[in-house]
């Protein structure tokens, strides 16, 4: 799956175990409906390092995987969700340049004047 918005926090990297880590960022998307979400996720292990990158309030796309699993305890069976993203790309700010209308129209209208008869 794939979203686009803002990083609205970054969080340090929590060291789980000699061989794990995680941290976790939250994205605000403005989507279609009037009120801004926001999303957190999550990157784990060699991820981490791709949040070094940006800093708050850069637009970027996240690329992820939604997890799901199951926790039963003595209160009962729960069930958790984790949004683990895996690519983070940044979205340009910039369009592409626009075309110089000007210099376009000034050479069409010397091309044109290139066949008059006139002796000056």
């Amino acid at each position: 799956m794939e979203i686009t918005g803002t990083i609205k926090d970054v969080f340090a990297t929590q060291t789980i175990s000699e061989k794990f880590k995680k941290r976790e960022f939250v994205l605000t998307t403005d989507g279609s409906t009037p009120y801004p979400q926001h999303i957190s996720f999550q990157v784990t292990k060699d991820n981490c390092d791709k949040l070094n990158s940006y800093s708050t309030g850069d637009e970027v796309s996240v690329d992820f995987n939604l997890k799901g699993r199951e926790w039963s305890g003595p209160n009962g069976v729960k069930y958790f969700n984790t949004l683990e993203a895996w690519k983070i790309t940044g979205v340009s700010q910039f369009s592409k340049p626009k075309p110089n209308v000007q210099a376009e129209n000034h050479n069409f209208v010397n091309k044109q004047n290139d066949n008059d008869d006139l002796p000056f």
